[in-house]
């Protein structure tokens, strides 16, 4: 009979421990410590259904076509190109974002050709027809099985031979052989390490769906995102009706792109072109709007970025960003004033990006400084103009990447003029110069003469 002993162990990194600690020495966070019952048996937990054999690389064989489409081209986007065979995949995201919803949607077209497995420990086969009848799921091809023993499930598997298998979620699965309750640091790390044999060892692509902690991290230990080839993140504000789809790690292609997705009662919709849906409404001949252009992966989004400078009623000024870094925001108006001249000190000072955006690329510095100083003065950027660049502490605008994708993706939405760092005019095609009203600028001074009259 297998013997067991009590530890401690943290849940936000796994670290462990004999006695309880108030506070964890690896992350140093406070009451993350939960008594797990440790299995001291000399057999193992998680067992592999495969023989592995040393082969030499010239041996091995891949096909690099050999991915299954989801049918939702921002879904495959995000993937690098379709679900790879074997494949363990995690999706998080905070409660009610659309996770459980944009994978029962990919299974009315996985369905067409693949058998699907879908397998829920949280609701019940009632509920899932509901939701799969308001999303008009009618596919022949999806099998339910309501079941949290992971054990079970794996036989299910086995017996059943799903080309794709979706688990949601992985914090409600439960292994027999473990004494701790389900969601535990433990129970997460080995019902994911089973799972990771099942997928390699059948060539079977598994989809886990993860839970989100109070703070946004995936919740489980740090090693739950080690073991699966891909990190999917689904983000966005609950009261905007957008959601992106981000990769945060991925085996099989880049993590720089995301998918965008608006949610409606029909469930989720991909958006297109999101740069159209961040600047559709925006104000005209109004003082403190800009647009920004920055690069999510390869793609290029427009953002609306507005400013709002007015007299402060306090002894010290009120700062605010929405979307975009608080602290970058200070470095910027810290920036204003010592470079330009534009002086903030007694103004309080707010950001906001429209759309639910988060701008993190430096390219957006630019279009935040022109928003502030348009706000100030009380002088409107025009409709038709848009800026992107880095500011240095000197005041000077760093040049960035993909200047060329940036301009182009202005034009083709109709606008007219483009200030850019001057290091990047060079790189320019003659005819994009032709087509847009390009102004090169070394620093913020240029930026504003030609944008505002002083």
């Amino acid at each position: 009979m297998a013997k067991s002993k009590s530890v401690y162990v943290c849940s936000e990194c796994g670290y462990q421990s004999p006695k309880w600690l108030g506070k964890c020495p690896s992350c140093n966070q406070w009451n993350t410590m939960e008594e797990e019952i440790e299995n001291t048996s000399s057999k193992p937990l998680s067992k592999s259904s495969s023989v592995s054999k040393v082969m030499a690389l010239d041996e091995i064989t891949t096909d690099v076509e050999k991915r299954i489409s989801t049918g939702i081209n921002e879904f495959d986007r995000v993937l690098g190109g379709g679900i790879v065979y074997g494949s363990l995949i995690l999706l998080s995201g905070d409660p009610g974002i659309g996770k459980s919803t944009i994978l029962l949607q990919i299974c009315q077209y996985l369905g067409k050709n693949s058998k699907v497995l879908y397998v829920s420990g949280e609701e019940s086969a009632n509920q899932i027809k509901m939701r799969a009848n308001r999303l008009n799921v009618t596919t022949d091809n999806l099998y339910i099985l309501t079941q949290t023993d992971v054990s079970e499930i794996v036989d299910a598997i086995k017996s059943n031979k799903p080309d794709i298998v979706i688990i949601d979620s992985i914090q409600t699965m439960v292994y027999e052989e473990i004494g701790s309750s389900a969601g535990s640091v433990t129970q997460v790390r080995e019902c994911t390490n089973i799972f990771m044999h099942t997928a390699k060892g059948l060539g079977i692509p598994i989809i886990i769906v993860g839970h989100v902690n109070k703070d946004g991290a995936i919740a489980g230990p740090k090693v739950l995102e080690h073991i699966v080839d891909t990190v999917l993140y689904f983000e966005g504000e609950k009261n905007y009706s957008y959601r992106i789809l981000r990769g945060v790690k991925n085996r099989f292609g880049s993590t720089n792109e995301i998918g965008v997705f608006e949610m409606t009662g029909e469930g989720l919709k991909e958006v297109l072109n999101p740069s159209l849906m961040m600047i559709s409404g925006r104000p005209k001949n109004t003082s403190g709007t800009c647009v920004a252009c920055v690069m999510e992966g390869s793609r290029p989004i427009l953002a609306e970025v507005q400013g709002l400078v007015c007299a402060t009623g306090f002894g010290t000024p009120r700062r605010m960003s929405t979307g975009f870094d608080y602290n970058r925001m200070n470095m910027l108006l810290a920036v204003l004033e010592k470079r330009c001249g534009y002086y903030f000190n007694n103004m309080d000072a707010y950001i906001n990006v429209i759309g639910g955006l988060r701008l993190d690329e430096p390219a957006a510095d630019l279009t935040v400084s022109l928003a502030l100083v348009s706000s100030l003065k009380e002088k409107a950027v025009g409709d038709k103009v848009l800026a992107f660049g880095e500011v240095g502490l000197a005041g000077e605008i760093r040049a960035v990447s993909h200047c060329e994708q940036r301009v182009q993706e202005a034009y083709r939405l109709g606008f007219e003029k483009c200030i850019i760092p001057f290091h990047n005019y060079k790189s320019l095609s003659k005819d994009l110069k032709i087509n847009v009203d390009i102004v090169p600028a070394r620093n913020i001074r240029d930026a504003f003469t030609a944008l505002i009259d002083e």
